[in-house]
């Protein structure tokens, strides 16, 4: 199909102009009028058969095919993130305090990319397409909502694939696995309650901060202590906030973390192992232990049939010693949620370039990517999609 790479590589100043376009106009969560309608008008423009505001703002394009049952579901996200994006860029965000800091602009033009060398390879799919392009990945569910919304069943997606950008990885090379892929993730909020009083007469106050303190240090232990140590895991407090003066101890404090995993017991058991340690150091002080234990995104894990199928569709794309087997990232993902549902894997396609200066870690307010990587984002989603069943 050497057809499909140079009708890829066509597409790639439009992919570009698509890509930037979205890069000036980020939008958060669910809130995507601009997004989706970008995106709609696109598919539209197609021919596909078009669904909007499915799972609140998500938006899917439908390609039918007439040779074969169930649909192949190809997934993009579309929002940005709340962060103040390093001046100097030529099609840098136009609003403040908002860029697209992940890829997920990058995300959609490899998507729409991947609809227009598809449409017209109608007949050769042995299946139906869904281009399902989803809000709020971000934090908030987005994956999530739109499943619940049917789109699943109303697609007759049978599998689900996703690429993400990553630009500590080399542009131009793939990352995947059977198997594990990204780690589940749960965040915790635990308030210590004590009770304040003058520092100068701790026998007269409960301290939470010495409470707090001590819960710290011990939750370092829940994985070097309770976790199999060729089990993956991480519990970070990222969050600690007490009291306002250097002489009084205050009533309460405060800690916020975020526990990642890759297995349904490991992450059981820190869930359990955290709870003990909070309430135990709560306890030992005379304090109170209110917690939230919030559960996030399950763990990304690849089915291995799609994971080799996505592996071939990379080779034919990139060649044999540009795909290369993942490590297991503790990072999450929503797409989580779809492979929970149907058989499917994700990849990691490789954007950065150091030598440009094309190396910032996602989330940062320089992350950036190579946009080279587009049309091959695009190429490899279409061979996934016409790879027979």
């Amino acid at each position: 199909m050497n057809d499909l790479r140079c009708d890829a590589d066509r597409l790639a100043t439009r992919l570009v102009e698509w890509r930037r376009e979205l890069h000036r106009n980020p939008e958060l969560g669910f809130d995507l009028p601009l997004t989706a309608a970008f995106v709609a008008r696109r598919l539209g423009d197609l021919g596909v058969e078009v669904r909007t505001g499915i799972g609140r703002a998500g938006v899917v394009g439908i390609l039918r095919s007439d040779r074969g049952s169930g649909t192949v579901l190809l997934r993009a996200d579309m929002d940005a993130l709340p962060v103040q994006e390093a001046p100097g860029r030529e099609y840098g965000s136009t609003i403040p305090g908002r860029m697209h800091a992940c890829g997920h602009d990058g995300h959609v033009a490899m998507l729409l990319g991947a609809a227009e060398l598809l449409v017209p390879r109608r007949a050769a799919l042995s299946r139906g397409v869904a281009f399902c392009f989803q809000p709020a990945e971000e934090g908030a569910g987005g994956a999530r909502e739109m499943i619940d919304d049917g789109v699943l069943e109303t697609t007759g997606a049978t599998e689900a694939y996703a690429l993400h950008l990553w630009s500590r990885f080399p542009a131009g090379t793939l990352r995947t696995r059977s198997g594990p892929v990204m780690a589940a993730q749960d965040e915790f909020a635990a308030t210590i309650v004590g009770r304040g009083g003058h520092a100068a007469l701790p026998h007269e106050a409960a301290d939470p901060v010495v409470a707090a303190s001590q819960a710290v240090v011990a939750l370092q232990a829940v994985v070097s202590r309770c976790v199999d140590p060729l089990e993956p895991a991480v519990v970070s407090v990222g969050s600690f906030h007490a009291g306002s003066a250097p002489n009084a101890i205050p009533g309460e404090a405060r800690l916020l973390g975020t526990l990642r995993s890759f297995r349904p017991e490991v992450r059981d058991l820190l869930r359990r192992r955290v709870r003990e340690v909070l309430e135990a150091a709560a306890q030992g002080a005379g304090c109170r232990l209110d917690l939230d234990l919030t559960p996030g995104y399950p763990a990304v894990v690849n089915d291995a049939r799609a994971a080799a199928r996505l592996r071939t569709a990379a080779v034919e794309a990139l060649g044999t010693d540009a795909v290369l087997e993942a490590s297991p990232l503790a990072a999450s993902e929503d797409f989580a949620f779809f492979l929970e549902r149907v058989p499917g894997a994700f990849g990691l396609l490789g954007a950065g370039d150091p030598s440009r200066g094309i190396d910032a870690p996602h989330h940062s307010p320089g992350f950036d990517f190579d946009e080279s990587v587009l049309p091959r984002g695009a190429e490899i989603l279409a061979r996934v999609a016409l790879a027979p069943e």
